[in-house]
């Protein structure tokens, strides 16, 4: 069997038939290397610089114990994670911008992710839980956030648009307040470690959290791809959407569910950090024009952000250990900025 790519962008491997967007493969291709560079990058850069080579040695274990301890029980899992984190808020912000036809409505910003924050922080002060106590605590507080949006965004059997966007935003207010009370009435030790994760970071991330990352997106993964059909014929309203033989608040509402997962076991992981999910898909939607969802796109452009604000974030020299979500913050927040100049 041959495959032959005609000018209509069609693959044809003997009987069948696949359309390729030229645009879309080209770019998930450069930003696919680009990623792979970041990874090796944040291997080698830190207190003990490795070139590849030496990279290569620590890998098969040819080197100093020392060095191969310090990239496979730290600097590894960090990397790792800060790559399944980002591509973990990037597909669940492309899902929620889709939902609701806004750019504004990312699971940051709408409330979901500070929903999740709020599960675990109650997690970390009240009951002292582990990475995976912390990620299911996530999920939870994550899933009622999303519940409660639901509920009072919907209006005449219909629950998108800007009113989803408005209501998520108050109902987060909420959630951070709580969080913010758990915090002022914690024990200090309690409260510090929660505010380090509030921020955002990737300090002390280890294999377990990289399991469990994984474990979760491998199976969310397969879900999203399929549910991305469907959110992207809701994009052009439920009327049209039912004209075609979807059945909209069903899909919608199992959409939002793979969202919010996706997002709160990011969350969990790392905290909440804020902006990849905003910005990455608009980033990908840049690159790769193309209707409807760019799962794979945004997931590895929130990647190559999340390890890039990550390389940032070990190397500022200020004296402290700087959490990634700080580094995000300020980078999301000029891109906001710019955005709201082009259109204003």
């Amino acid at each position: 069997m041959s495959g032959i790519l005609s000018a209509d962008d069609i693959v044809r491997i003997g009987s069948w038939s696949i359309r390729v967007n030229r645009r879309a493969a080209r770019t998930t291709g450069v930003l696919s290397a680009a990623v792979l560079i970041a990874l090796i990058s944040s291997l080698c850069i830190g207190t003990i610089m490795l070139s590849p080579g030496d990279l290569i040695d620590t890998v098969i274990g040819d080197v100093f114990p020392a060095t191969v301890r310090s990239v496979w029980a730290r600097r590894m899992p960090r990397a790792l994670t800060a790559l399944l984190v980002g591509a973990g808020l990037a597909m669940s912000g492309a899902i929620f911008q889709s939902l609701s036809r806004n750019p504004l409505g990312s699971p940051d910003i709408i409330g979901f992710t500070t929903g999740a924050a709020t599960g675990a922080v109650a997690q970390i002060i009240l009951f002292h839980g582990g990475v995976l106590e912390t990620s299911i605590a996530a999920m939870a507080g994550g899933l009622v956030t999303a519940s409660l949006v639901y509920v009072l965004a919907r209006r005449d059997g219909i629950s998108g648009g800007v009113r989803l966007v408005l209501v998520g935003m108050g109902v987060g207010a909420a959630m951070g307040a709580i969080t913010a009370l758990l915090m002022v009435r914690a024990d200090i030790n309690d409260a510090t470690v929660a505010q380090l994760w509030s921020a955002g970071s990737l300090t002390g991330r280890g294999w377990p959290h990289v399991t469990i990352l994984l474990f979760v997106l491998l199976l969310l993964v397969p879900m999203l791809i399929s549910c991305a059909r469907t959110v992207s014929f809701l994009e052009m309203g439920d009327d049209a959407a039912r004209s075609l033989g979807v059945s909209a608040e069903r899909n919608r509402v199992v959409a939002l569910i793979l969202g919010v997962a996706a997002a709160a076991v990011a969350v969990a992981a790392a905290g909440p950090i804020a902006f990849v999910a905003f910005a990455a898909p608009q980033i990908a939607r840049r690159l790769a024009p193309a209707p409807g969802v760019q799962l794979g796109v945004s997931a590895l452009t929130g990647s190559l952000l999340l390890l890039l604000a990550d390389l940032l974030a070990q190397n500022l020299e200020i004296g402290l250990r700087t959490p990634v979500g700080l580094v995000t913050s300020l980078l999301g927040g000029l891109y906001l900025l710019c955005l709201l100049a082009r259109r204003i």
